[in-house]
């Protein structure tokens, strides 16, 4: 059987170093220890994702999230060129443009439109507001398939790929 494949945001490799979620850290760092460890799914971030976790201005915390990414080598970086790079602006501005995600977010708009873009099955976040989100997926979904894009992917938790297993 076909391995999903999986964009995690920012917010799922962040939440390993949490410390005022203890239930959120614990469900993420039991998602990296028997889902990419084990390399149960495909598992992506982009270069937006390694520039958010750049920017972390905490020294220390910041440290801890790149390490986080050499200690799983199977997570592997999507890379856009050209043609790819060019649709994922695109996309970002139309979800942006749509009222889908505030401006202030873009980096989780180039999330969704690097999901997109790359086939990805889910996009994984702890980010409820703006992407972990059934009506956001929705609306998204509509704007993806209005310009061509007809992949079906889903916006989830951890705990909801956790508890598929």
């Amino acid at each position: 059987m076909k391995k999903l494949k999986v964009y995690l945001d920012t917010s799922i490799i962040n939440f390993l170093t949490v410390e005022d979620s203890p239930d959120y850290r614990k469900d993420t760092e039991l998602f990296f220890e028997t889902i990419i460890a084990k390399d149960i799914v495909e598992s992506y971030i982009s270069k937006v994702v390694i520039e958010e976790i750049n920017n972390t201005k905490e020294v220390d915390k910041k440290e801890k999230l790149l390490d986080t990414l050499k200690q799983y080598p199977n997570i592997r970086t999507l890379i856009a060129e050209n043609k790819e790079a060019e649709e994922i602006i695109f996309l970002a501005e139309a979800y942006i443009n749509g009222g889908i995600i505030p401006r202030k977010k873009i980096a989780d708009a180039f999330h969704v439109a690097y999901s997109t873009i790359f086939e990805m099955d889910i996009l994984l976040s702890w980010n409820f507001k703006h992407l972990a989100n059934i009506k956001k997926e929705q609306k998204i979904l509509i704007v993806n398939k209005s310009n061509g894009y007809n992949y079906p992917f889903r916006m989830a938790n951890p705990l909801e790929v956790l508890n598929d297993e």
